[in-house]
């Protein structure tokens, strides 16, 4: 059933686990990452990106993964990520979208509590959840540039974000990075738990794909309600499809397709279970 995050990630906040966020590029990912959360009985969201709705549209997203959700009995959100505008918000939302983030990071404090701010005023009358960003999660993804040497989320900060955008959930700056690491990544876990201190909405871990597994369990004792997973998905999929591809007597999309599937659905569930929220639906 196609819901809004709001209420799957709040249930995840009271009871000390998190919800998986995976990044979808068609249709195939999507069955396979709903497939998993439906035979774990685990809410689940589906995200897209602006490079992602650039290649179709929010409006065939939106269709593919309302139908999927309409065939199942768990939660499922559909969930704008990275927002890099408060038009391509509300087109989000027009097009039916249950969760919307706005990515501000880049912007100077004032500018990016604005936009925020904005978003959410727009958003609240209909009932959809508002993510926010503030600090700058580094590296590179897609169309999304985070560049390096990008400042962390401050404490304090963070505590006055979220008092003037009323934003539902805090994307943090904490060490992860988009797409690919080159060394072993770190979590900076104090000054997560700094931020977990002053600040009450649920907390958003981006850049997790390639994070060790005990990492992100550790983030969550500390607070981190929603952890994206994007790099890990393409990747598994690329896997199930290439081996596939290798013989050149393979012309049906469908046998490669599935193959992708097969890898999806592994990775999913494999990552249901470590952010804790199989048999949560």
């Amino acid at each position: 059933m196609l819901v809004t995050s709001k209420e799957m990630i709040l249930k995840a906040q009271a009871g000390n686990y998190a919800v998986g966020a995976f990044n979808i590029e068609n249709m195939e990912m999507a069955m396979a990452a709903v497939k998993a959360a439906e035979d774990l009985h685990a809410p689940i969201i589906l995200q897209t990106t602006p490079g992602t709705v650039d290649y179709a549209t929010l409006e065939l997203y939106f269709a593919n993964v309302k139908a999927i959700a309409d065939m199942v009995k768990v939660p499922v959100a559909i969930h704008l990520d990275h927002g890099s505008s408060f038009e391509l918000a509300m087109q989000a939302l027009h097009a039916g979208y249950t969760s919307i983030m706005i990515d501000g990071s880049h912007l100077p404090f004032e500018e990016n509590v604005a936009v925020s701010r904005r978003v959410v005023d727009a958003c609240k009358p209909n009932n959809i959840p508002v993510e926010a960003e503030l600090g700058k999660v580094g590296g590179k993804e897609d169309k999304l540039d985070g560049g390096s040497n990008n400042p962390y989320t401050e404490p304090a900060e963070a505590k006055e974000f979220v008092a003037q955008t009323d934003v539902d959930f805090l994307a943090i700056a904490v060490g992860t990075i988009h797409g690919i690491y080159k060394g072993e990544p770190k979590i900076d876990m104090d000054r997560l738990s700094e931020i977990r201190q002053v600040v009450d909405v649920p907390l958003v871990l981006h850049g997790t794909s390639g994070v060790p597994d005990e990492q992100v369990r550790e983030a969550i004792k500390r607070g981190i309600c929603k952890v994206n997973y994007a790099t890990d998905l393409r990747i598994a999929y690329t896997k199930g499809a290439r081996a596939n591809l290798a013989d050149d007597k393979v012309i049906d999309p469908k046998k490669y397709g599935k193959a992708g599937m097969k890898e999806v659905y592994a990775l999913v569930a494999d990552k249901i279970k470590v952010v804790g929220s199989d048999n949560k639906a």
